[in-house]
């Protein structure tokens, strides 16, 4: 089973590495590919870093990690990023594949207004993070749910202490630090 984690990742932190662990370990997945959008839907002109440098802070979150892997799917993709669309060009490029869509409980309740929303649950299994205190929708397209420990670390946060100098150090690798001070990313207001 390949388990798909999307998200801007703008930038990448610490909680999406350790719910991507736990994801891993919990659903004994072979691999976990990390999904970055190019544009997502929801998110129209508001991605602060351009798609190639979120893929590269992200190559750098995952480097060496065993079982982790970047997915470029979307990135190769012009136009805004459609869940749908990609699950069906991965079951073109690896026929036979199982593959376990992994949600938020946020994103999760907006998956009935994606494009082409029933043919998610065919084309892959919805799993859905539990975190403490953020309630799971009820949907027939989720086939199961899972418990992760709630982390409180958002890129709108770590973005906000880049542009007020602050330190991002422990809230995302080292190496993204080191990326995002080195290429100059989040000191323009949002």
């Amino acid at each position: 089973m390949i388990g798909l984690l999307g998200g801007s990742f703008d930038p990448v932190h610490n909680g999406h590495l350790i719910v991507g662990q736990v994801a891993t370990e919990t659903l004994g997945l072979e691999c976990l590919r990390f999904l970055p959008a190019r544009e997502q839907p929801f998110k129209r002109g508001q991605h602060c870093a351009p798609a190639e440098h979120r893929a590269a802070m992200l190559a750098l979150a995952i480097e060496g990690t065993p079982g982790f892997a970047l997915e470029r799917a979307e990135l190769e993709r012009e136009g805004p990023s459609y869940t749908v669309d990609t699950l069906r060009a991965l079951h073109q490029r690896e026929p036979g594949v199982e593959l376990l869509l992994l949600l938020g409980a946020d994103a999760a309740a907006d998956l009935p207004l994606w494009r082409e929303a029933g043919e998610i649950p065919r084309l892959a299994q919805v799993v859905v993070f539990a975190r403490p205190g953020s309630p799971v929708p009820q949907s027939p397209m989720i086939s199961r749910t899972i418990r992760v420990p709630a982390i409180d670390i958002s890129a709108t946060e770590i973005r906000r202490r880049v542009r007020e100098g602050r330190s991002i150090r422990y809230w995302v690798p080292d190496a993204v630090a080191e990326y995002v001070g080195h290429h100059r990313l989040y000191l323009d207001p949002e």
